[in-house]
């Protein structure tokens, strides 16, 4: 079975119908035991103390506002190249989900920085483009809202979200790119040296998972609330269609009686 069969709006309403419930239980799961675990289970840090709890929510927030955003360049490129419908709406359904996400790490970003950087905010390079990154996420979502018309809001933000692209990819590797930024580097590594210690690494990968089934619960009760949308717009369009053809003849009808 080709994954292109899911393109289908009728097949992928079966599978997202099957697997939305085991992500939502999944989400709850491992977001109460994440989240339980890191903060009321592990110590304070001697350095930052409580404050490094936060990390429990902008590290997992903020690799999903990036890994969404590039989900949605998937998604932009699957429309443009094979014009299948359910890729526009699922890139549409994830966008403000990625938003709250870009937001939800800014702000959680601002606090953690307060006490340890000295200043909610600092020009850096990855905290600005950040904040370009949830600029485009704005963008993204106005441009959907001001198209009436589904396959020109899906080829023009699909072009934007390309472009945007380019900043999530930024946001993904500034510290790599500019060393003098005050952000940290990886929080997670693959090498061990640059991991946190492992108290707190664990419960941060359980809450990660969660965010994670979190965004696929949304993801998928969004996109098939679209695909409904949508089939309601074209049941309406082709009622008033229809409407409309049946007009002409009811007046000749008429004049003929006459």
């Amino acid at each position: 079975m080709s994954i292109w069969e899911f393109a289908n709006p009728a097949r992928f309403m079966k599978l997202s119908g099957r697997v939305l419930p085991f992500a939502a239980v999944l989400a709850g799961l491992c977001l109460g035991v994440g989240l339980g675990w890191g903060f009321f289970l592990t110590p304070d840090d001697y350095q930052q103390g409580s404050t490094v709890k936060i990390i429990y929510i902008h590290v997992p927030a903020a690799t999903m506002a990036i890994n969404i955003y590039g989900m949605m360049g998937v998604m932009s490129l699957i429309w443009l190249i094979r014009r299948h419908h359910v890729s526009a709406l699922a890139g549409r359904a994830a966008a403000p989900i990625g938003a709250v996400m870009t937001l939800i790490a800014l702000i959680t970003g601002a606090l953690w920085g307060a006490p340890m950087w000295g200043t909610p905010w600092e020009w850096d390079p990855r905290l600005t483009s950040f904040l370009i990154l949830f600029l485009f996420y704005v963008g993204y979502i106005a441009l959907w809202e001001a198209i009436d018309d589904p396959d020109a809001a899906s080829d023009l933000t699909a072009v934007l979200c390309l472009v945007g692209s380019v900043f999530a990819i930024v946001s993904r590797y500034a510290v790599l790119f500019w060393n003098q930024g005050l952000h940290q580097g990886a929080t997670l590594s693959m090498d061990a040296e640059e991991n946190i210690s492992d108290v707190f690494w664990q419960p941060l990968v359980i809450t990660m998972a969660g965010f994670f089934f979190l965004f696929l619960a949304l993801l998928l009760l969004r996109t098939r609330t679209g695909i409904r949308r949508r089939r309601i717009r074209a049941l309406r369009m082709a009622a008033h269609a229809s409407a409309e053809a049946a007009e002409p003849g009811a007046v000749e009808g008429g004049a003929a009686h006459g």
